[in-house]
């Protein structure tokens, strides 16, 4: 038990010195510290983002965090292990989170986009057919009610418009508008 604590301490004060060494900038000691503990490195940031790929780049970010600032290491605050470790959970942890957010930012791109422009085609759509439909039914009206219906509807004018332009009464229009317009719900489906 003695050794293995002899060991930790031993290699803690060696790793210290290396960091000390990268950050005067020495290429050997990095090249050094990297093979001692990149393994460790690389399986805590796997362990945070559970996809090798992304655990690789962001081992290799760490490793450049680390070159850029060795020299900010203090070995007064925690071991070089300790220091290192961090540096890679929260590397591993700003990924997660900056993939999240562009997941999040692409699903509501999509649904303002492209689930706009689905809608804008299935409304199109569905108002053909219906306009389509509407247009069938009106083939199986009478020719009076077909041309009530069609100056009150499409040509906009109200009843009395209706019944002064054909030159009959407003009751009568009214039930020709009626009585087509029921056929036309009956042809259509609605209830």
């Amino acid at each position: 038990m003695d050794s293995a604590v002899s060991a930790r301490a031993a290699e803690s004060i060696e790793l210290a010195a290396l960091l000390h060494r990268c950050g005067q900038s020495d290429q050997k000691a990095f090249a050094e510290l990297y093979d001692r503990t990149s393994a460790r490195v690389f399986g805590l940031v796997l362990r945070v983002l559970h996809d090798p790929g992304y655990a690789e780049e962001t081992t290799q970010e760490v490793y450049l965090q680390l070159w850029r600032t060795a020299a900010s290491f203090d070995p007064a605050k925690g071991s070089a292990v300790t220091w290192l470790m961090t540096l890679a959970h929260r590397r591993a942890v700003d990924r997660v989170r900056a993939e999240q957010a562009h997941t999040q930012r692409e699903v509501a791109y999509g649904i303002r986009v492209l689930g706009n422009e689905f809608d804008e085609v299935t409304e199109e759509v569905e108002r053909r057919l219906e306009q389509q439909a509407v247009l069938e039914g009106l083939t199986g009206l009478t020719e009076t009610q077909r041309e009530a219906i069609s100056l009150a509807y499409y040509g906009g004018r109200t009843y009395a418009e209706v019944a002064n332009y054909l030159g009959v009464g407003l009751p009568t229009v009214k039930s020709r508008i009626r009585d087509g317009l029921t056929r036309l719900k009956k042809s259509l489906g609605v209830t």
